[in-house]
């Protein structure tokens, strides 16, 4: 079974090509230069790999495995949910935690995460899927209550951990090819894409409404979250994967047999948009090359 999609401006290949199925909730897509793939399958618990024309191959087990990216050393990051950690995996396979707990209360469910080229990462922290009862960040300072909120976290290269920003539900996240705007996708009541705008540093400036996904009865929410490098913003959201030009205007809706969740861009040329699809993984081929995650450009050299 194929998705017919026509988007001249953004699609090479217009059928769906299904890679391989039987899963329950795909999710976590990366590329990696060696050419093969990770991703996981979120309910089982499971990460996996696999290389296109192969079969998938078993990783290891996670705690609600979800978002995965590298760091620039190539060491695989993943948020894993129920384990309210993110962890590192080297080479090895040695798995260490790097972040679960923020003012000495553990974090709530982190569930995406990205790598800027000075060696930071970004994850999301939704906090609406944990009762009230478990929530342990502290409140700001002056507050003494318990912080009912959600948040998008920098884990610093020394490993300082602070909030860039508060958030309703933040989930995907992607930076802009220059890095000064951060993508983030808010999820559940309120379907649209936040932009950040950040400084040379990576610090907050200031915030604002980028897309609102809230169109149509199609089902789907703002999830998987990527840019490509000529700064056009894809999301998954009701009824595929959305795509917009970096001023906002939407080019179309990628279309797939299954509803979308997360995607990724890989291949040698990063024109292999990979696609994960509830029970299942999609290809298709695009025109303009994914941004590339700063660990290809070191990769590289």
């Amino acid at each position: 079974m194929a998705a017919n999609n026509y988007l001249p401006e953004v699609l090479e290949t217009t059928d769906a090509v299904r890679v391989a199925g039987g899963f329950t909730f795909t999710e976590g897509p990366l590329w990696h230069p060696d050419d093969y793939w990770y991703f996981v399958d979120l309910r089982p618990n499971r990460l996996h790999r696999v290389k296109l024309g192969q079969p998938v191959q078993l990783v290891r087990n996670t705690e609600g495995g979800n978002g995965t990216t590298f760091d620039l050393q190539g060491r695989l990051i993943v948020c894993e949910g129920d384990g309210r950690k993110v962890t590192r995996m080297d080479a090895g396979g040695k798995v260490d935690i790097i972040a679960d707990r923020y003012k000495g209360g553990r974090l709530n469910r982190p569930n995406d995460v990205i790598c800027r080229s000075n060696g930071s990462l970004y994850f999301t922290d939704p906090d609406k899927r944990r009762p009230y009862h478990e929530r342990e960040i502290p409140g700001r300072e002056g507050d003494n209550n318990l912080w009912d909120g959600a948040g998008v976290y920098r884990l610093a290269p020394d490993g300082n951990l602070s909030v860039l920003a508060n958030f309703e539900y933040p989930n995907g996240l992607a930076l802009s090819p220059d890095e000064r705007t951060l993508y983030v996708a808010n999820t559940r009541s309120s379907k649209y894409v936040h932009a950040i705008k950040l400084d040379a540093n990576g610090d907050y400036v200031s915030r604002g409404i980028f897309a609102d996904c809230n169109e149509g009865s199609a089902p789907g929410i703002p999830d998987g979250l990527k840019v490509d490098s000529i700064g056009r913003v894809y999301c998954t959201a009701p009824g595929g994967i959305w795509v917009w030009n970096p001023d906002g205007k939407r080019v179309g809706i990628i279309r797939f047999p299954e509803q979308a969740v997360n995607f990724a861009f890989g291949g040698p040329d990063l024109r292999t948009l990979f696609c994960c699809a509830h029970t299942s993984i999609y290809t298709l081929r695009v025109k303009v090359p994914g941004n590339p995650h700063p660990f290809y450009k070191l990769h590289r050299k």
